[in-house]
């Protein structure tokens, strides 16, 4: 199982730098992706502007949307900005899809809301056709460069019955965030299912992601982030944020656990904004 880390995009009071000098250390120290969470409706970091930056500074590190909220964007706009992150990374991005579950994001941007699953399907067909070079309507010429591989690979986010059939369709894998292992087992059990029902051909691939901290003198900065990140989702989230594991036995533990359920690539997200929580988590986590 691949060990990577995300990048501290969403959390409170981070200067941009930080971005670029966490995506060095990131890469120095052996992780296997930087990973993003979306959100319009919160003073973070843009993912993709983010991951951009990431890619200028770095030569090896996977990048990846962990996940992106594609109903919130002009698909022709984000054919183009990711076939550019594409080339400019040389063929290290994946994004990770999804349509999120508060409106508030959506009526920012002035999109729908109701419907926004059945946007998303649209927009990975046009999404597809623009990578693949084709002119999208509207245009004589293709609107961004030639991706790396002719497409950008994607993992799929949200309900596991809505996006297997997605995943299938695309070719793309699963990815499940903030879910602990016991819960997480059963919606990659019937990803699986749904995902062959669906036609689906392959392994697909599967990624989970796990908040963390490490140290005692973090705790109360972690509790802070996830609190505000998460507050409107009242005690669930105070339940949530006293739970991620915080001690290297229980990191360790949780790694176990996920690799058992057969995880692909688990991304530890942090939640202390100060680039100790690297190096710690990879003293625990990566070999050597």
């Amino acid at each position: 199982m691949r060990i990577g880390v995300g990048l501290p995009n969403t959390m409170l009071d981070v200067p941009g730098r930080l971005l670029v000098d966490w995506a060095r250390r990131a890469e120095a120290r052996g992780f296997s992706s930087l990973a993003t969470i979306d959100r319009v409706a919160y003073p973070s970091y843009d993912s993709l502007t983010a991951l951009t930056a990431a890619a200028a500074v770095t030569e090896r590190i996977g990048l990846l949307t962990n996940v992106l909220l594609e109903p919130l964007y002009n698909p022709v706009q984000l054919a183009k900005v990711t076939a550019c992150l594409d080339q400019i990374s040389e063929g290290r991005l994946t994004l990770g899809l999804g349509v999120g579950g508060r409106s508030d994001d959506y009526e920012l941007v002035e999109r729908g809301f109701g419907d926004r699953g059945r946007r998303f399907d649209a927009d990975l067909e046009l999404l597809h056709q623009a990578w693949s070079g084709e002119a999208v309507p509207g245009s004589q010429f293709p609107v961004g460069p030639p991706t790396t591989r002719g497409r950008v690979p994607l993992v799929i986010g949200g309900q596991a019955a809505l996006a297997a059939p997605r995943a299938a369709r695309w070719g793309a894998g699963f990815t499940i965030g903030g879910a602990p292992p016991e819960m997480a087992g059963g919606a990659i059990q019937e990803f699986k299912a749904a995902f062959e029902q669906a036609g689906g051909s392959g392994t697909p691939r599967i990624v989970a992601l796990t908040y963390y901290s490490l140290g005692e003198e973090h705790t109360e900065a972690s509790l802070r982030n996830l609190r505000s990140y998460y507050g409107f989702l009242g005690d669930w989230a105070e339940g949530m944020a006293a739970g991620i594991p915080r001690t290297p036995e229980a990191i360790r533990q949780v790694a176990a656990a996920f690799e058992a359920l057969g995880v692909d690539e688990l991304v530890f997200d942090p939640t202390v904004p100060d680039l100790d929580q690297i190096d710690r988590l990879a003293e625990v986590v990566l070999p050597g």
